[in-house]
């Protein structure tokens, strides 16, 4: 993305005057129905950093977003969450026949000052997945957030008094936890190609032990790159899925790796530890002796 410019948007009320909208009713917050305004081709090829919580659903958007190298077309309609400072783009703009929907819902942080929100916010980890990873809903789901957005609405259009903000934020949790809860459902629902991601990610880290020319461990970074994920969702899927994350897996690989260097072979500690990506072996002893609770040298000696 670093052929492009990162356009900062530092406010909510830039956000509004940038779109055309009439300013924000309150400078920290605004939730707007996404056809109320439209998204000029002038944008095309533009990558944005928001300096707020941008939060939506959006049907028939006639746009490509772009994460990195990876695209998402956004015709079926899903939601997303960008948090502040996530860099993304807009690839594409195109005029289309469909009428887009759906809602945004734009929160700075300093509205959450004061509130448990305020910490608990970092807790979500689908603000750091990536558009293309973005959340499908049923008819069903998209009621259930649809109803918690209108009494956001509804509050966000009285008269603000001394409870209104915590009414808000308390409505936003709710929000963010049945999207959490939607989330694993949909880890669940995708299961025959989760698990062949699950079996790609054994492959890479298979093969990356298996390769001589390899330095250092692999990194969860290099194998969700490799399958063109974001870190954070690609470990949330595995915890799903196993219990594990992606760091756990290749720590699991890499003792099965070990062992096997142990009891087939008369490679030194060290030279086992070299070949596995340790600069040092006594790091490679101590990873060992944590996940099994023996050494490898009385690992070793338990084979003789």
């Amino acid at each position: 993305m670093s052929q492009h410019q990162v356009h900062r948007v530092r406010s909510i009320a830039e956000f509004h005057k940038m779109k055309g909208l009439p300013s924000p009713q309150h400078p920290l917050i605004s939730l707007f129905d996404y056809s109320s305004f439209e998204c000029s081709k002038e944008i095309n090829n533009k990558n944005f950093v928001f300096d707020f919580y941008h939060i939506s659903i959006k049907r028939s958007v006639g746009a490509k977003f772009k994460y990195g190298q990876n695209h998402y077309d956004f015709e079926d309609g899903v939601m997303f969450f960008i948090a502040p400072n996530q860099v993304f783009g807009i690839e594409k703009i195109e005029e289309i026949a469909t009428t887009k929907s759906g809602w945004v819902l734009m929160i700075h942080p300093d509205f959450l000052w004061n509130t448990p929100l305020a910490k608990n916010i970092n807790q979500y980890e689908f603000f750091g997945y990536a558009v293309n990873e973005a959340l499908f809903l049923s008819e069903k789901e998209e009621a259930t957030l649809n109803a918690i957005v209108k009494n956001i609405e509804q509050e966000y259009n009285a008269n603000l008094d001394k409870f209104s903000q915590n009414i808000i934020v308390s409505q936003i949790e709710t929000l963010l936890n049945y999207s959490d809860r939607f989330y694993q459902r949909q880890f669940l629902t995708h299961k025959v190609n989760n698990h062949k991601i699950l079996a790609h990610v054994e492959k890479i880290i298979e093969d990356y032990f298996n390769n001589e020319n390899t330095t250092g461990l692999p990194s969860v970074q290099h194998i969700a790159h490799s399958l063109n994920i974001s870190p954070m969702y690609l470990s949330s899927l595995l915890k799903s899925l196993t219990g594990l994350t992606t760091q756990q897996h290749i720590h699991e690989k890499l003792i099965e790796k070990a062992k096997e260097k142990l009891s087939t072979t008369e490679l030194t500690v060290s030279e086992i530890a070299f070949q596995l990506g340790f600069e040092h072996s006594q790091s490679f002893s101590k990873l060992f002796k944590n996940k099994t609770r023996v050494s490898p040298i009385e690992f070793r000696s338990s084979f003789n």
